[in-house]
């Protein structure tokens, strides 16, 4: 078996997404003709985190280290380099398939008790297809006999075909930046200003970014959140979320396999070491589900 485990694809028309089993990976979007992110092969494991949800956390746990009613716990130090636990329990577990049709596919699986996370939870994921536009919702539920704290997110690289990163714009839908030290949280977050380029479409060519912005929050009239890469035609790709995704990690690498640069727009529920801090957590109680919903689309 290849080491992403089984392939699932869903198709609807004009779009197309795959999935692996291993980690529920979204390996792959197209929609109108073009790729909409970046993909990798089932033979190794998700390059750079690609397409992977980061659950029951995303992003990362300082040393590893949080407490959980009085109690210290110690997570396994799955970023060694840097001594800390990042990107949550089931990115290497293989997934259950609860649906799976056409256009819609269902992946649930449980982080379960163990050293550092004190009550299982489980994460149910579907991807649907509709109108060349991929929907993913996400519902979490305690199964356990106490209350459990709980983020999510979600790794996928956003593309505009073949077109190369360092000829797209980005623009995010946030209004504060959280500086970071070593990708970790270092001091209070800071505004943007509504012209900051961040905001109003900034080239990526030259850009080297590996940061963290809140306030993620839809704009006037419209109900969604949203970050987008486009090219200098305005042809794009757009990420859109619920409020509850307040925040969005960047990161640029340079090595991603087959393209070099590549950006990744991350949807988050909570900044990183949420687990320390308790900013915007969810907090799950006994038998209690929390579904939120983001999305990717063509633009242009």
């Amino acid at each position: 078996m290849a080491s992403s485990g089984r392939q699932f694809e869903i198709t609807d028309g004009d779009a197309r997404a795959v999935v692996y089993e291993v980690g529920a990976t979204l390996a792959g979007f197209e929609s109108g003709g073009l790729a909409r992110t970046e993909t990798y092969p089932p033979t190794v494991r998700p390059p750079q985190g690609a397409g992977a949800v980061l659950a029951p956390w995303p992003n990362r746990v300082r040393g590893g280290r949080w407490r959980h009613d009085g109690v210290s716990q110690q997570l396994a130090l799955t970023e060694p380099g840097a001594g800390n636990a990042i990107h949550g329990l089931l990115r290497h577990v293989p997934w259950t398939v609860e649906e799976h049709r056409d256009d819609r596919l269902t992946l649930s699986a449980v982080a379960t008790v163990q050293p550092g996370w004190p009550q299982p939870v489980r994460v149910a994921v579907t991807w649907s297809l509709a109108d060349l536009c991929l929907s993913v919702t996400s519902t979490a539920t305690c199964l356990g006999d106490g209350p459990v704290p709980f983020g999510l997110g979600f790794h996928p690289y956003l593309r505009v075909g073949d077109t190369d990163t360092d000829d797209l714009l980005l623009t995010l839908g946030a209004d504060t930046e959280l500086p970071l030290a070593d990708q970790l949280p270092s001091g209070a977050a800071r505004r943007l200003a509504d012209t900051d380029p961040l905001r109003t479409g900034v080239a990526l060519r030259g850009r080297e970014l590996d940061a963290a912005f809140g306030g993620c929050a839809p704009a006037a009239g419209d109900g969604y959140v949203r970050h987008r890469v486009t090219d200098r035609d305005g042809l794009g790709t757009e990420l859109w979320a619920d409020p509850a995704f307040g925040w969005v990690q960047v990161f640029t690498p340079s090595d991603f396999p087959g393209r070099g640069r590549a950006v990744a727009v991350e949807p988050m529920t909570c900044p990183p070491d949420a687990l320390n801090s308790g900013t915007d957590l969810v907090t799950l109680e006994p038998g209690q589900s929390w579904t939120a919903t983001w999305g990717i689309r063509p633009i242009g």
